[in-house]
């Protein structure tokens, strides 16, 4: 039978041992469980809090197995981890029930697993009051604390400064809100406002975005009727503002080269009213039939859905787009808050490569964008070498391409620069992100 431990340990695993992305992971779990919604909610809770602290979780134990935890078989470290976490960070559950829970897994490993899982967090309940962090430096006082990488947390203090860096990182361990765009093709704001209140949603409106409606409560979204007949869809704010960013007419050409799922190639044919031409564009091609399962949902008729690395240049598509968008490959920094996992499977040294990549789509781009139209430039991280320093060095290269400036009204997490393009700053409403818009003068 499954409980909620049992199978976030099991996800931990596959997230830990085999790279996989915890969402995708976790989805996959809770759908084929007999769990009630309930423990589908506690596992979903321990799985996220255990990858979002594994760090400061990690020391802790550390404390105690003197032996070091990479000795330990995986699933009794697992159980070692969701436990810690839950009488830590949770205080819904009983540190008695989280201790008893964690003895009867371990024992189904062996008798002598059981017995150090029990040691170990009685221990760890009767010291609970112990300093694990003795150390003066800010930077490793920030990395347990939040429980970051300290190669991160230097990248972020070298390029925001410390107070900036603290509320990045607060921000990076918030538990998102669920966001949803209405779809002006099917429905109004007021339409899809009210039928969410019927349908016993707790809601309010988004931060910034017209078509932005927040879920503070309710039941799974994906499984409702308005979303099942594409009168809303999920999508983080942050990502919704950079269609509007666009400045978009009826009946544009538009390039999106880096489109699946889909969300904002979406949003743009829902701004232009289903005309004009959409080319969504994506290296992977079976992630094409999401898009095209997205826009089906939707009532979107004007997207031609095509495989293609954007870093190959493809003449046909030269000077045909009033739009080009790239929504680049990136080291996904700024969306941590939903996928923890970034935090430990990413290196400073594979964010050098990505930018290779990413200059080399700008230029294939480029030559995309018609005389008088515009590139926009997008990622979900806030490394700047990704960002602003990507953008300085494209103008250089192209200096027919001139910086627009973007604004969306003053918000405490978003940073206009001076040069024209905006970051977003991660919150509980909204993830991480940039956007950069240049149109192409003569």
């Amino acid at each position: 039978m499954d409980s909620a431990r049992k199978t976030a340990v099991k996800i931990l695993k596959e997230v830990f041992c085999e790279d996989s992305y915890s969402n995708i992971v976790l989805g996959k779990e809770l759908n084929k469980s007999s769990m009630n919604n309930k423990d589908k909610a506690l596992t979903t809770e321990i799985v996220y809090g255990t990858l979002k602290y594994k760090d400061t979780i990690d020391i802790i134990l550390s404390y105690y197995i003197k032996s070091g935890l990479k000795k330990l078989d995986i699933d009794i470290l697992n159980i070692l981890r969701i436990s810690i976490y839950q009488i830590r960070y949770l205080d819904k559950i009983p540190e008695f029930a989280v201790v008893n829970e964690a003895v009867e897994l371990a024992k189904r490993r062996a008798v002598k697993s059981a017995r150090l899982v029990n040691g170990v967090l009685r221990n760890y309940l009767r010291n609970s009051n112990i300093d694990y962090y003795k150390k003066s430096n800010n930077i490793e006082k920030l990395c347990f604390e939040y429980s970051f990488p300290k190669w991160m947390v230097n990248l972020f203090n070298n390029q925001y400064g410390k107070e900036q860096t603290k509320n990045i990182l607060q921000g990076l361990n918030e538990v998102p809100k669920v966001t949803v765009r209405v779809n002006n093709l099917k429905t109004n704001y007021e339409e899809a406002w009210e039928k969410l209140l019927e349908n016993g949603y707790d809601i309010e409106e988004g931060r910034i975005c017209p078509e932005a409606i927040i879920i503070n409560k309710g039941k799974n979204i994906e499984n409702n009727p308005l979303f099942k007949d594409g009168l809303i869809t999920v999508q983080d704010e942050s990502a919704m503002m950079v269609a509007p960013s666009m400045e978009l007419q009826e009946n544009m050409t538009v390039l999106d080269l880096c489109s699946a799922p889909g969300g904002k190639t979406c949003h743009i044919a829902e701004i232009i009213n289903n005309s004009g031409k959409i080319f969504a564009f994506d290296i992977h091609e079976n992630k094409l039939p999401l898009i095209k399962e997205n826009a089906n949902r939707l009532g979107i008729t004007n997207i031609k859905c095509t495989s293609l690395d954007a870093c190959n240049y493809m003449n046909i598509y030269e000077e045909k787009g009033d739009r080009v968008l790239i929504d680049v490959p990136c080291s996904g920094l700024g969306i941590i808050r939903k996928k923890p996992e970034i935090k430990w499977n990413k290196s400073e040294e594979s964010l050098k490569s990505l930018i290779k990549i990413q200059r080399k789509i700008m230029l294939n781009a480029a030559k995309y964008v018609k005389e008088g139209g515009k590139l926009i430039y997008a990622t979900c991280t806030l490394n700047k070498e990704e960002n602003e320093e990507n953008i300085k060095w494209f103008v250089k290269k192209r200096p027919d391409f001139q910086i627009e400036p973007i604004y969306y009204g003053k918000l405490d997490n978003i940073i206009y620069d001076k040069e024209g393009y905006m970051t977003i700053l991660p919150n509980k409403y909204m993830d991480g992100f940039f956007i950069a818009k240049m149109i192409r003068r003569r």
